[in-house]
């Protein structure tokens, strides 16, 4: 991979780092920062019932799933940042091939190849 294509990717990346810290602080905003009352949008003074207690903690777990999720997406962009800084990027860390671009562009974050990126998700699925 040339310099020119490296930097591409890097724009690519840095760009869909800051889309997943919007997305981050948002769900922040939206869940983390309100109490279930304000949550639900309910600032009446009556009681609370456990039906909507119930869907509105579902809410918040599902809120903080996809936190974590986009969590994790973020720690995989840094990762292909700094191998973009090393100039190992664009390289499957299974079998050391190079990734295709086609993919790359896909999945800019992308560790894996293909072909190792099935034989890694075959893994997953035998250990369910």
């Amino acid at each position: 991979m040339n310099k020119k294509e490296f930097e591409t990717f890097r724009e690519m990346l840095l760009e869909k780092r800051q889309s997943v810290l919007e997305n981050i602080q948002q769900i922040e905003k939206n869940t983390l920062k309100k109490s279930p009352r304000e949550a639900s949008g309910d600032l009446s003074g009556y009681t609370y019932h456990m039906a909507d207690m119930a869907t509105d903690n579902y809410d918040t777990e599902l809120s903080l799933n996809l936190a974590s999720s986009e969590q994790r997406v973020l720690h995989e962009i840094d990762e292909a940042l700094k191998r973009i800084e090393e100039g190992t990027y664009g390289d499957c860390l299974d079998c050391g091939k190079k990734i295709s671009q086609q993919r790359l562009k896909a999945v800019p974050y992308t560790t894996y190849c293909i072909t190792c990126q099935e034989k890694q998700e075959k893994k997953e699925k035998e250990k369910m």
